[in-house]
C-alpha cells in the first residue's frame, strides 16, 4: 500500500494526526506520505514514519501532477474541505487517464452539525470521543487500531535551543484568537503568584506583551518571538510543566507527556481537542463552567461577542497558580 494523508492546518490539528501516521506505518507497513501547507511543515519535518512530506503554499495545482504520478493506493482525508475534494477529483481523473485504479478514499467525519448545535444553541450532541480516536476511526477499515502510545513530536538536532534558566515552568501566553487567552493583567497576576522560574512562549505577535509581562518579575523570561516553532517545542520539552491556552503548543506539550495546566475560554474540552495524554496521565483543565454563552465558537473571536468575557475574566488565577506549583514540584 502507498498512502497519502492530508491535513493542511494548523499546528495542533497536525500534531493530533501523529498517532494515525505511526499506527498506519507500524501496523500496515505501508509507504506513508503526508500533504500539508508549507507554513506547518516543521510539525512533521522530522517524523520518522513518513516516507515523504509534501507541501503547498495554497493551491493543489502546485503538486497535483506529481501526486498523480505517485499512484497512491489510498487517500486519507483528515481535513475534509473543498481543497481536499479538489485533490480527490484530480487524483481520480489523473489515474483514470493513465489507466490506473484511483486511490481508495477515507474521509474524517468533522461532526459539523454537532459542533453547530453546541456552539450556537449549547445543545451537546458531541460524542465523548477525543478527536485523535475519531482520526483513527477514519483508517479502521485498514485494520488499524489505537496503540495507546499517544502523540509524537520530533525536533531536529539543529533545532534544539538552550533555555534561559535550567529549571522552569513554560507558560504559553499566545493563542490564535483573543477569546482563547487570558487577559494580559491576569497573566501578570498569575506569574506573580508562581514562585518558580517562568519562560513565556508565543509567536512574534506576543513578543511585546511578553516583554511587558517579563518586566514584572525577575523570575520571568520572555521567549515569545525569539524562536522558530521547533525551538519553542524544544523549550516545552525541557520544561518541568506547562501552562497553556487551547493552542498548538498545548498539543506539543501532550506529545512530550508534560504536566499540563490548560486554560480554556470560549472553547470547551467537549469539542474533543483537550490534551491527549496516554494512560490517563493527570492534567488540569481550568475553565469557567455554567456560562450560558459558552462555547460561543469552535475556534474563537478577536473579542467577546457578549462584551463581558466572563469565560476568562472569571478564571480562578490563584487556583491555576497553585496547580502549576504542584506540577513543577511533582
Amino acid at each position: 500500500m502507498k498512502l497519502l494523508i492530508v491535513r493542511f492546518s494548523s499546528i495542533g490539528d497536525i500534531v493530533l494526526t501523529t498517532p494515525v501516521i505511526r499506527c498506519l506505518k507500524q501496523q500496515t507497513g505501508a509507504e506513508i506520505h503526508f500533504l500539508t501547507k508549507a507554513a506547518f511543515a516543521p510539525t512533521l519535518r522530522h517524523n520518522p514514519h513518513l516516507t515523504r512530506l509534501w507541501t503547498i503554499k495554497k493551491d493543489i495545482r502546485e503538486v497535483g501532477d506529481e501526486l498523480i504520478s505517485e499512484r497512491f493506493t489510498h487517500l486519507i482525508d483528515l481535513h475534509g474541505n473543498l481543497r481536499t475534494l479538489e485533490l480527490k477529483q484530480r487524483l481520480t481523473f489523473g489515474h483514470l487517464r493513465t489507466g490506473v485504479r484511483p486511490p481508495r478514499s477515507s474521509t474524517f467525519n468533522k461532526l459539523n452539525v454537532q459542533k453547530f448545535l453546541l456552539t450556537r444553541f449549547r445543545i451537546d450532541r458531541m460524542p465523548d470521543v477525543h478527536i485523535v480516536d475519531r482520526y483513527l476511526a477514519t483508517v479502521a477499515d485498514l485494520g488499524v487500531v489505537n496503540d495507546g502510545q499517544g502523540l509524537e513530536y520530533f525536533v531536529g538536532p539543529g533545532e534544539e535551543v538552550s533555555p534561559p534558566v535550567a529549571d522552569y515552568l513554560a507558560f504559553v501566553i499566545g493563542a490564535a484568537h483573543a477569546t482563547k487567552r487570558l487577559e494580559e493583567g491576569q497573566m501578570i497576576d498569575l506569574c506573580k503568584q508562581i514562585s518558580y522560574p517562568i519562560v513565556l512562549l508565543g509567536g512574534p505577535g506576543e513578543q511585546e506583551m511578553g516583554e511587558r509581562i517579563a518586566t514584572t518579575g525577575d523570575h520571568i523570561y520572555n521567549g515569545c518571538g525569539a524562536y522558530a516553532l521547533n525551538g519553542s517545542a524544544d523549550l516545552v520539552r525541557k520544561a518541568r510543566a506547562v501552562i497553556t491556552h487551547d493552542t498548538g503548543l498545548m498539543h506539543i506539550a501532550a506529545a512530550y507527556r508534560k504536566r499540563i495546566i490548560s486554560v480554556w475560554g470560549n472553547t470547551v474540552p467537549e469539542l474533543g481537542m483537550y490534551p491527549y495524554l496516554p494512560n490517563a496521565q493527570p492534567q488540569t483543565i481550568a475553565e469557567v463552567k455554567g456560562l450560558s454563552c459558552r462555547p460561543c465558537s469552535k475556534i474563537g473571536y478577536a473579542a467577546c461577542p457578549k462584551g463581558h468575557f466572563r469565560c476568562m475574566r472569571d478564571q480562578n488565577i490563584a487556583e491555576i497558580a497553585r496547580r502549576a506549583l504542584l506540577a513543577v514540584e511533582a
